[in-house]
Formats: structure tokens, sequence, C-alpha cells
């Protein structure tokens, strides 16, 4: 068997995936979210919205609360962290529902082709006021996480989470 033909029909199978990339995801019931995002708005789960402070030494609660035995919470602690986790998905959630809701309209002007420039203005700038709704909540609980670990706890979750111990860093000031 020759490997050239093998190595050409390979890159060309290749190439043609490549320039379907969305192919599949007609058939989505809002064109935007997969399956996946439409669950995590709606469990009001975080999908990465946060990780501008997660990464720089701001744990999330619901992270924190997965690894309260290892970081050693106390009881208080356990419990603080769980009113902020309980908060941000009561906040988040519903933002998530109307996420959604915005998504499925724009979805549908499309779909129906009723879509006019005012209508995608009004219903893109609806959607991006939602989506920082939404990342703001998440972020500010984050933010509020801080005040309950100890610097040490802090330390220890960025080990924990695989950050290293330079994750904590929110002390210097430039």
């Amino acid at each position: 068997m020759k490997i050239w033909p093998l190595i050409a029909s390979i890159a060309f199978v290749t190439s043609v995936h490549a320039q379907t990339p969305y192919a599949g995801m007609q058939t989505r019931s809002i064109k935007a979210l997969s399956e996946q995002q439409i669950s995590d708005l709606g469990a009001g789960r975080g999908m990465g919205l946060a990780l501008a402070a997660e990464l720089n030494g701001y744990p999330g609660p619901l992270h924190v609360l997965e690894l309260a035995d290892k970081l050693e919470l106390s009881a208080e602690q356990r419990a603080g962290m769980q009113r902020l986790f309980d908060s941000m998905k009561a906040e988040a959630m519903p933002l998530g529902a109307r996420l959604i809701e915005q998504e499925a309209e724009l979805d549908k002007q499309f779909a129906t082709r009723t879509v006019t420039p005012e209508s995608l203005k009004a219903s893109t700038a609806a959607v991006a006021a939602t989506q920082g709704v939404l990342r703001e909540t998440h972020l500010k609980y984050h933010l509020s996480t801080g005040s309950i670990l100890t610097p040490s706890q802090m330390t220890k979750y960025a080990e924990l989470r695989g950050y290293g111990g330079g994750g904590h860093k929110r002390h210097h000031h430039h």
C-alpha cells in the first residue's frame, strides 16, 4: 500500500471538515447555544465567566466548597461559603433563563425572516446587557469569597486547582 494516497485523502477530509465547522449545529434549538450551555445557564453555573477572578487569586464559592476538606474550612467558613454559593445561584439562574429567552428570540427573528436592522440592534444589545450582568454576578461572588478564606487557604486553593502558589497576587499594586 502506498502511503501518499492515504495522506492525500486524510488531508482532503481534514480540509473539508475545516470548511464546515458549524455542520450539525443547524439542528440546535437555539443556534447560538449548545445544549450544555443551555443547561449551564439554567443551573446558574459559571461557564468560565469568572476566569478573570479565578485565575488571579479570587476563588469561587463552588470550587471552595468542593475542596472544603482539603482547605480545612471551619464550620463557620463552610456555612458562609454555602450562603455565598446559594445567593450566587439564586441571582444567576434567572439571568441565565433571561439570556436563553433573549437568544431564542434572536434566533426566531432569523428563522422566521422577520429580523430588521432595528430589531437586530435591540436584540443584540439586550443579550449583551444580560451577559454583562451575569458575568458581573459570578465575578462579585469570587470577590466575596476572599473575605472568608485565610491567606494560607487562598494559597492552598491555588495549589489544589493547579495554578501553583503564584495564583494569589491580589495585594500587588502597580
